[in-house]
């Protein structure tokens, strides 16, 4: 059989992330959606985590330049075609990220702003949110936060701005578009609303709310947002696109542990009724 040695390559995808050893959340999370997508990714550790499905019990951050390092050796060989950001673990990581990413203007970037886990354990201190807020999001072209991470990212001497007024803050920050999420409102259904600057509502998703809570749910849209910015498709379908890929992972999502449930990434590989 003749080597494919001349096969076009699919996009091509740097995610920066946490380890996760649950496969839940996480650079594990990245990989499999990009993957299941159509993508190829590449991965940047950015911290090593304690976790289960359940909750994180403590972080380590990975050293700047290992993960400045470990970007630029993979950004000198091949060429990517979108960028996601998740939990970066240190204010040194934020800065040597943005640093990396500033030279590549043209490439669609997601943050996905993880400052807290499913349980409410915080992966981000008031230091490492202003220089997300100063450093990346000027480079961010589509920005997930939930609404806790928005109010979070934006809240000074104890305003309480209302979710558009947040939005309106983000874009003014930097940030292309905000794709603000409605996971966490006591809401019968999840509305997704997505901004563009100036706050300007250019769509609104709703989609049902499911039981149970998820592990990850978050770095699965961010990620499958990245994956279809690669396949250079305009944000607002990328966003549309993402948003069924992940409502259809959860709908098909698994509860390996005593914790949370998982979303199935895989679900379009798996056969009706195999189990996940």
């Amino acid at each position: 059989m003749t080597p494919f040695r001349n096969q076009a390559s699919p996009p091509v995808v740097l995610t920066f992330a946490a380890s996760d050893p649950s496969g839940g959340a996480g650079i594990q999370a990245d990989v499999l959606t990009l993957s299941a997508i159509g993508c190829h990714p590449l991965s940047v550790t950015t911290a090593l985590t304690v976790q289960d499905t359940a909750g994180v019990a403590s972080i380590m951050a990975v050293d700047a330049e290992w993960v400045a390092d470990q970007a630029r050796m993979l950004l000198e060989d091949m060429r990517v075609d979108a960028f996601k950001i998740g939990l970066l673990g240190s204010v040194d990581n934020v800065a040597a990220i943005a640093d990396l990413v500033a030279d590549y203007p043209d490439v669609p970037l997601v943050l996905d702003p993880v400052l807290a886990s499913g349980r409410g354990d915080a992966l981000a201190d008031e230091e490492m949110i202003a220089a997300l807020c100063e450093l990346l999001l000027p480079l961010t072209t589509v920005l997930t936060p939930n609404t806790l991470e928005a109010r979070r990212l934006i809240e000074r001497g104890g305003d309480s701005p209302t979710l558009v007024e947040c939005a309106e803050r983000l874009l003014r920050l930097g940030c292309a578009y905000v794709l603000l999420t409605g996971t966490h409102d006591a809401t019968p259904r999840v509305v997704n609303n997505l901004y563009r600057a100036p706050c300007d509502l250019v769509r609104s998703d709703s989609w049902e709310r499911l039981p149970g809570s998820y592990h990850g749910s978050g770095c699965t849209l961010a990620s499958a947002v990245a994956a279809y910015l690669a396949m250079r498709r305009p944000v607002e379908a990328a966003v549309q696109a993402a948003q069924d890929y992940t409502w259809r992972s959860l709908v098909a999502g698994f509860r390996p542990g005593m914790g949370q449930y998982i979303p199935d990434r895989l679900f379009g590989m798996r056969k009706p009724g195999e189990r996940a």
